[in-house]
């Protein structure tokens, strides 16, 4: 495996710049199916929070560590898939993870322990997801499109997981209504097997361009440690990696909590369920317009707008009434920031290394933003739990946007130079 030049990516692709644009279009139909469906199921899990208490009776704070748990796994699988998907193909990591997926989200309402939520929502399912996650889908999305493509390229792939939250969330609220919550989880989980012919579209791995780059570039090629070492000695993508720990708090709190935060102002659980929609509704928008923004703005400067957009939000909707136009108001504002930090965020990523290793590489900043996924899972939970009340959670938000879009400003957006490989870890 190798890092490339600046310029590599374009040599190592013309295979790539030549495809048809019906095989490109594929391509994303693909990556962005896949993401819809295991990032609307994973994202609508907070809704049955209340109903998984209920039914166990293991306290708010329990089960949200289950699903504190779960972030962190997410996080936890994507670089060793990525690593594994830049070697044996990404269809293969793909199809496996949707079948976890699947498996995990079926069995959930099996589960009466802890330890039994954390087995099948935390291992299971979010593992499954994460093998089956933007690390391996957006590796294997840049590697198939032309490198003048793939910021819009990981923008509508992004927008996939958007549109699958904004459709699963009401699909969830409709099939609970209808045939109660256990039920309507195991359709989610069936719902997820109808991505697996992605694994097919989304063959193949980054081997053949790495070598073409090596001989391009006349380096030495690198292993995947060699590669991990030379990216975590880079500042600029510890800063990445440090502003997108917070994204992983705010999003993660967000999914898992919104929908008790708003049942705690008085207001009816389709509320809450409408507002987890309309943030996926929303972030379609913020997705594809960051995927357009990303070749015409510097990535940082949109980073850090999104955080800070974020902290002005939360503070507003902090000391505003709560009715449910200001909740859809808050929630269509956070949906266009979501999760469109993903498009800069792949293409810093892209821009300083390449995408020889790019699956590890973006899956480790994506283990960064899920340890802070993990942090606001259960934080949100726990902090609750203990006072009835979620302020101190969002104040707590309020001060991590800021941080973000601090840290992102001193980012270098340029190729990392390497003349030549470093010597092995």
């Amino acid at each position: 495996m190798t890092n490339k030049s600046p310029n590599a990516s374009t040599q190592a692709s013309p295979q790539s710049s030549a495809a048809a644009p019906l095989a490109l279009w594929l391509v994303l139909l693909a990556a962005a199916g896949t993401f819809a469906l295991t990032m609307g199921t994973r994202q609508t899990m907070g809704l049955f929070l209340s109903a998984l208490n209920t039914s166990t009776a293991l306290g708010i704070g329990s089960i949200s560590l289950a699903f504190a748990f779960g972030q962190l796994w997410w996080g936890l699988t994507q670089p060793f898939a990525g690593a594994v998907a830049d070697r044996i193909g990404t269809g293969r990591v793909i199809l496996l993870g949707v079948v976890l997926v699947a498996l995990g989200t079926f069995i959930t309402p099996y589960m009466t322990t802890t330890w039994g939520l954390i087995f099948a929502i935390g291992v299971l399912a979010a593992g499954g997801a994460g093998m089956a996650g933007p690390s391996v889908l957006m590796a294997a999305t840049a590697r198939l499109v032309p490198a003048h493509r793939r910021g819009l390229a990981s923008g509508i792939v992004n927008a996939g997981g958007s549109f699958g939250q904004f459709v699963m969330a009401p699909i969830a609220i409709s099939l609970t209504a209808a045939v109660g919550w256990a039920s309507a989880m195991q359709w989610l989980g069936v719902m997820v097997l109808l991505t697996l012919p992605a694994a097919w579209a989304l063959k193949g791995n980054s081997n053949a361009l790495a070598a073409q780059a090596a001989a391009a570039s006349g380096q030495k090629a690198l292993t995947a440690r060699e590669a991990v070492a030379q990216a975590l000695a880079t500042p600029s993508y510890r800063y990445l990696a440090l502003g997108f720990l917070v994204c992983g708090f705010h999003v993660a709190f967000l999914a898992t909590h919104l929908p008790g935060v708003i049942a705690a102002c008085g207001l009816p659980p389709e509320v809450g369920g409408w507002a987890l929609a309309v943030i996926g509704l929303f972030n379609i928008i913020g997705s594809l317009g960051m995927g357009w923004a990303v070749g015409r703005w510097r990535m940082k400067s949109l980073l850090s707008l999104l955080y800070a957009t974020r902290g002005l939000a939360v503070l507003v909707f902090l000391f505003a009434p709560k009715t449910p136009a200001v909740v859809m108001v808050f929630a269509a504002v956070m949906g266009v920031t979501f999760l469109s930090t993903v498009p800069p965020t792949v293409g810093l990523v892209a821009k300083m290394f390449g995408t020889a290793n790019m699956a590890m590489l973006f899956g480790i900043v994506m283990l960064s933003h899920q340890i802070g996924g993990f942090l606001g899972a259960y934080l949100g939970g726990s902090v609750f739990q203990a006072t009835g009340s979620y302020d101190w959670v969002w104040y707590i938000d309020i001060a991590l946007a800021v941080g973000a879009a601090l840290v992102n400003l001193p980012i270098r957006e340029a190729p990392l130079a390497r003349s030549a490989a470093p010597a092995a870890a």
